[in-house]
């Protein structure tokens, strides 16, 4: 094995504290059931239940947090884009280590850090104290998405790798869809507050079952030396460029702060990028974006996770603050999104097995485009017209359905079979990058277009709200556009690899 560093607290030390039997076993009532592969499969479908719902919750709870804060929208902004940010830069930092010290560990691990992190959520006092907890939350998430799919992989035979990853994807599914109802429910009923509570006795029943039944760690491959220069240099690099895309226009283009995350940003990527170059093991294999057709799949997925997540951000405003909804009713009506969303994607899975990539997504963004030209033109404050916004984002959520798995599945298979492992940590940092971009671009637009000292939407008129969601719109058009056109020319995938591909994907 690869020894790290000499010390307590070295690498092969603790792989061989994991090797030695450190980690807990099954019980054995349970590991010796026909079924325990599947009492695996449900505990690891809790953790990404639970995650799903936290995020898609979190987009309903943001208008009523610039309300308790009295915050602008960039500021508010931040709960949902710090903790897309610290998943981009952790996740692959876990998944890792995960890979060098065993995986039961770090996603019990992963659920207790996400139970403190929610319970601290819901007793922050301030908007800074929030966001902090956000973060603490957001690497518990990290620990369990950098290790949830290999704990299915290896609980599951080659024959049921796929069942046992659809189960994943259904309770990711299903998560993604609740999200927004539950988060309009308790907001309605017991205060923001319980929007983060609300994780923690879900949270304890997964602590305690993985606990329990997820099995030890056998055997880990010799995968070399840690990456701490990009493990180090990931997240100051990624935090940087977002906070110009989410604070440039409260900072101004000639403040010495813009200026100086700027060049921050642009050394400390820079530095990360040489590191990865030069790296036996990188976090992220970036050699792999030199193959065209998985540069291009990537720059979709970008684009394709920016689009969505700014109509994430952007809805929930224009229902409560433009058409005076409850939170109950935005959260149910912004669920339509991704309910169709999780109907559609088999289907463009379908379509990308019989005709490959192109078709598929290019016809996706066309429909995303059609919804958001539908949004544009109805979504005007008229009461009568809020049938025809709830509409177009279904048809979004049908568009976004049918790009999404055959782009996905179009990476993946871009890349060599012995590197589907780095492709899939390149595409999840890819989408989470996107998710925060969007969200950071829609709220700078946004909040210009209000014309507000700090960009607030209390106290608006309907008019300058329905102008500044109308020009964000656009830009969401426009990124769907440029989706849609690297979809036309990339280079066409059929069946490649599709049998491997499930096994690195997250939603």
């Amino acid at each position: 094995m690869t020894e790290a560093s000499p010390g307590p607290l070295s690498i092969g030390a603790l792989r061989a504290a994991v090797l030695e039997g450190r980690e807990p076993p099954p019980v054995q009532a349970i590991a010796r059931l026909a079924s325990y592969r599947w009492f695996v499969v449900g505990t690891v479908c809790i953790g990404s239940f639970m995650g799903q719902v936290d995020a898609s919750m979190t987009q309903v709870l943001l208008p009523r947090l610039e309300l308790e804060f009295a915050a602008r929208l960039s500021s508010v902004s931040w709960v949902a884009v710090a903790y897309l940010l610290a998943m981009a830069s952790f996740t692959p930092v876990f998944g890792r280590l995960a890979d060098m010290l065993g995986r039961k560990l770090l996603y019990t691990g992963g659920f207790l850090l996400f139970i403190v992190g929610s319970g601290l959520c819901g007793f922050a006092t301030d908007l800074t104290m929030l966001i902090v907890f956000r973060v603490l939350q957001s690497i518990g998430a990290a620990l369990l998405v950098s290790n949830s799919i290999a704990i299915i992989v290896m609980a599951t035979g080659p024959q049921e790798h796929g069942r046992g990853l659809g189960l994943q994807s259904a309770a990711q599914a299903i998560g993604l869809g609740v999200g927004p109802a539950v988060g309009g429910l308790i907001l309605d009923t017991l205060g923001w507050h319980w929007a983060f509570w609300i994780n923690v006795p879900v949270g304890l029943v997964g602590l305690v079952l993985g606990w329990l039944v997820l099995p030890q760690t056998k055997t880990l491959p010799d995968t070399g030396r840690f990456d701490w220069q990009g493990a180090i240099l990931i997240a100051p690099a990624l935090t940087a460029v977002v906070m110009v895309l989410n604070e440039g226009h409260v900072w101004g283009l000639t403040s010495p702060i813009l200026i100086g995350c700027v060049l921050f940003g642009g050394v400390f990527l820079a530095l990360f990028i040489r590191a990865e170059r030069r790296a036996a093991a990188p976090l992220l294999d970036l050699h792999l974006l030199g193959k065209g057709s998985f540069l291009l799949g990537n720059a979709a997925n970008f684009l394709s996770y920016a689009t969505l997540f700014g109509v994430f951000f952007l809805i929930p405003f224009v229902l409560v603050r433009i058409y005076g909804d409850s939170a109950l009713a935005a959260g149910l009506r912004l669920t339509i999104l991704p309910v169709a969303l999780g109907l559609m994607a088999p289907v463009g899975g379908a379509l990308f097995d019989r005709f490959g990539a192109r078709a598929p997504t290019c016809c996706g963004m066309v429909i995303c485009i059609s919804a958001l030209v539908l949004l544009y033109l109805f979504l005007d404050g008229t009461a009568g017209n809020l049938t025809l916004v709830t509409l177009a984002l279904a048809i979004f959520g049908v568009g976004q359905g049918l790009f999404i798995s055959p782009n996905t599945s179009s990476i993946m298979a871009a890349a060599p079979p012995e590197q589907t492992g780095q492709a899939g940590s390149v595409l999840n940092v890819v989408r989470l990058i996107g998710m925060s971009a969007g969200i950071a671009g829609a709220s700078t637009l946004f909040a210009l277009g209000l014309g507000t000292v700090g960009g607030s939407t209390l106290n608006v008129p309907t008019s300058v709200l329905v102008a500044a969601s109308r020009d964000v719109i656009l830009l969401l058009g426009g990124l769907a556009a440029m989706a849609g056109l690297i979809s036309l020319i990339r280079p066409g995938h059929r069946k490649a690899h599709r049998k491997d591909l499930g096994r690195h994907m997250t939603a």
